[in-house]
């Protein structure tokens, strides 16, 4: 869903209100997020103003008669921006190939300062997070790639050593999984194969990194099953052999960072992975922006001291 058809199906926050309780409820039964009784009440305000809405529901159970919006206990609770300025957000995050900044969305929404508009966009990407997902089969490559800025000073690493490990995993015609990782180590790689890799998979394809064969060993995977690409000889492609398809995604997220983000926060740095996997893997997908909405229906609340908290990190 483009931001014109936003705008045209979603004028009104009562509009993106209603939106919500359906992805809340599809079945239509209200349930208390308190106490979990069905057959809520539906209840008019008599007075509104800008911070209350013109109607809420209470619960029906004598010993709760808790009183609620669809957006109670979700990632929109409390929250002081308005609903379309949300879904407009939505919108633009899966539209933006390589990501759209908070200063970027600041503007374009007109929200009143950039704290306001990182918070809006990170609470988003929570909802972006790989989760419970099938392991993938068939062909997949796997790479590792590194990422941040350049670090001077006495005593302070250089180099690969001075940047923060990504490591890609993508099935061919499937999907894509960028994941933060410690290093490039067998054991590090073991752990996250051992994840997102079918030990039934029909090949894997890495690069000659001395890694891999140990990894793919600890995690289950036969060695008649990994092909190698030697890129140290200048071979890039040897029939279905290559890591073309997850190298170019991984530049997609480098012109991404380098683009539009300039720097990202190590603490922060799955968060912007999980953005980039979850839109690559709905490129093609009309109802992205529904399931989004309907992700954020089902996510706690996340305030803002626990997101800049170390706990996050």
């Amino acid at each position: 869903m483009n931001l014109r058809e936003v705008h045209e199906k979603f004028s009104t926050d009562e509009q993106c209100l209603q939106y919500i309780e359906k992805m809340r409820w599809p079945d239509g039964v209200v349930r208390c997020p308190v106490c979990g009784a069905k057959g809520a009440v539906k209840v008019e305000r008599k007075a509104t103003s800008k911070n209350k809405r013109g109607w809420f529901y209470l619960c029906s159970e004598p010993s709760c008669r808790q009183q609620f919006s669809p957006t109670a206990g979700t990632i929109f609770h409390d929250t002081k921006l308005p609903l379309i300025v949300w879904f407009q957000a939505i919108a633009l995050m899966l539209n933006a190939k390589k990501g759209i900044s908070a200063k970027q969305l600041q503007r374009d929404l007109g929200i009143g300062g950039y704290k306001t508009a990182w918070y809006l966009n990170h609470r988003i990407r929570e909802v972006m997070a790989i989760g419970d997902i099938p392991k993938l089969g068939g062909i997949v490559e796997v790479d590792e790639t590194y990422v941040g800025g350049k670090k001077t000073g006495q005593g302070v690493k250089a180099g690969i050593d001075a940047k923060d490990t990504v490591i890609g995993i993508r099935e061919r015609g499937g999907e894509l999984r960028l994941v933060k990782a410690e290093n490039a180590t067998s054991a590090e790689l073991a752990k996250h194969i051992t994840k997102h890799i079918s030990r039934d998979v029909k090949m894997v394809i890495t690069d000659e990194l001395n890694a891999y064969p140990k990894a793919f060993i600890a995690s289950g995977i036969k060695g008649g099953q990994h092909e190698t690409i030697k890129h140290k000889e200048k071979i890039y492609v040897r029939g279905i052999v290559h890591t073309n398809t997850i190298e170019s995604a991984f530049s997609l997220l480098k012109r991404g960072i380098i683009g539009n983000f300039h720097k990202v926060s190590i603490k922060h740095l799955q968060r912007y992975l999980d953005e980039f996997s979850y839109r690559f893997n709905r490129r093609n997908d009309a109802g992205a922006f529904t399931e989004t909405v309907r992700r954020l229906c089902g996510f706690a609340p996340l305030p803002f001291a626990k997101l800049v908290s170390d706990e996050t990190a």
